[in-house]
């Protein structure tokens, strides 16, 4: 049976993939807004198609992880991924936006259930001080996945030759999505064959899915940390979607979208090197005073960024990458401390609020079409304002922070 830092880093191995899967959507949106003619708001649907399925898969993901086991959650999750990015190939033929939408949402859904079985079984992997910490660290791999992404796509998907050839320029998605397909395939395999120390789900849970909620819901740390879960994934993706079009304002000296994909890689580089760091701060400083400073910094950023020339406000904005670093490990890891066996059934509901990256990248594509693309990170700004909120509450009524609980 492999050790706990093996399996560590067999996590953190998914989390980079989950990590690269997912920013190769902010290459998408300013791809297929060139290629179907669309509109901020439409293009924006990419993000909508892809994270809803967190809101309608992450309950009942919770549930299967809960009766199946980690290991079979977690193959199954690969597996199902890999459908979905095998769905781009007919997607392509039929120069078909909606189908593209509909190969994302089955995509997401396989993605959906790794995060719900990866974050609930590292929740699992030691004492619960440390939970943020640990967790922090391994998704410092989402990151890295995030950061080589969209230059490696870019590179792929948005070069001149991939949309000046002979066909629609949709078909230089099929290259990079059918490799992840292969190797999700395989890594599902992989998985299956592995044995795996799993902690045994609890059998008290209240019979009925309401009643099941409700009783997780009498939570309130994880009441309030779906609210804060929805903004900071909205707050995110938001941020990463419209990056490229910012970046290519005049003023920049940014000329095109291929141009702009390569500073996208400071944003989420910021993030991944935040992790890293922020695993060490952790354990010295307390998670919800933690999260409620990075989240302040980040306010900071995109306001004082309206007061500036775009040359200059790019940069603040690329510099909120550092301040989403701690976010998602920390909310998760305040929401669900204290649910013992259910973790998995609370990180399932929990992880319903990612759809938070459907919800607001469409609500900023609206304001971008009305106000202005500079205007638009309005919408991610509040939502930095109550996450800062939310860890300041946690920092009051979380348990004594003692370092040596680490």
């Amino acid at each position: 049976m492999p050790s706990a830092n093996r399996i560590l880093a067999m996590l953190a191995t998914l989390f980079f993939a989950m990590g690269l899967i997912t920013s190769l959507n902010d290459i998408l949106v300013p791809h297929f807004k060139a290629a179907f003619d669309l509109t901020y708001r439409d293009a924006a649907l990419i993000q909508s198609s892809f994270f809803a399925a967190y809101f309608v898969v992450s309950y009942p993901a919770g549930q299967y992880t809960a009766r199946m086991g980690y290991r079979r959650a977690l193959a199954s999750s690969l597996w199902l991924a890999g459908v979905g990015c095998a769905l781009f190939f007919p997607a392509a033929a039929l120069m078909s936006y909606p189908c593209f939408l509909a190969a994302l949402f089955v995509l997401a859904s396989g993605i959906t259930l790794l995060q719900v079985a990866v974050n609930a079984y590292v929740e699992t992997l030691g004492t619960r001080g440390a939970a943020a910490s640990r967790l922090t660290l391994v998704q410092a791999f989402n990151s890295l996945g995030t950061t080589v992404g969209p230059p490696l796509a870019a590179l792929w998907i948005l070069a001149p030759q991939a949309v000046t050839g002979t066909g629609h320029a949709v078909d230089s998605v099929r290259g990079p999505y059918g490799l992840l397909a292969a190797a999700l395939a395989i890594g599902g395999v992989v998985l299956w064959r592995l044995t795996l120390p799993e902690q045994r789900a609890s059998t008290a849970s209240p019979p009925g899915v309401l009643g099941n909620v409700r009783s997780l819901l009498a939570h309130r740390p994880l009441r309030y940390g779906i609210v804060a879960l929805f903004l900071y994934v909205g707050a995110e993706v938001s941020i990463g979607s419209f990056l490229i079009v910012y970046l290519t304002n005049p003023g920049t000296g940014i000329v095109d979208h291929a141009h702009a994909s390569r500073y996208l890689a400071l944003y989420w580089g910021g993030a991944m090197v935040g992790r890293f760091v922020g695993a060490w701060l952790l354990r010295k400083v307390s998670p919800g005073r933690m999260l409620s400073l990075c989240a302040l910094y980040n306010l900071t950023l995109i306001l004082v960024s309206f007061t500036l020339p775009v040359s200059f406000a790019m940069w603040l904005l690329l510099a909120c990458g550092l301040g989403n670093a701690i976010m998602f490990p920390t909310i998760f890891s305040l929401s669900v401390g204290g649910l013992g066996a259910r973790v998995s059934e609370g990180g399932g509901l929990i992880c319903m609020a990612i759809v938070g990256g459907a919800v607001l990248p469409y609500l900023q594509g609206a304001l971008a079409d009305g106000a202005g693309i500079v205007l638009s990170f309005l919408v991610p700004a509040l939502a930095y304002g109550y996450i800062a909120g939310f860890g300041a509450w946690c920092a009051r009524t979380e348990p004594a922070f003692d370092v040596r609980d680490k």
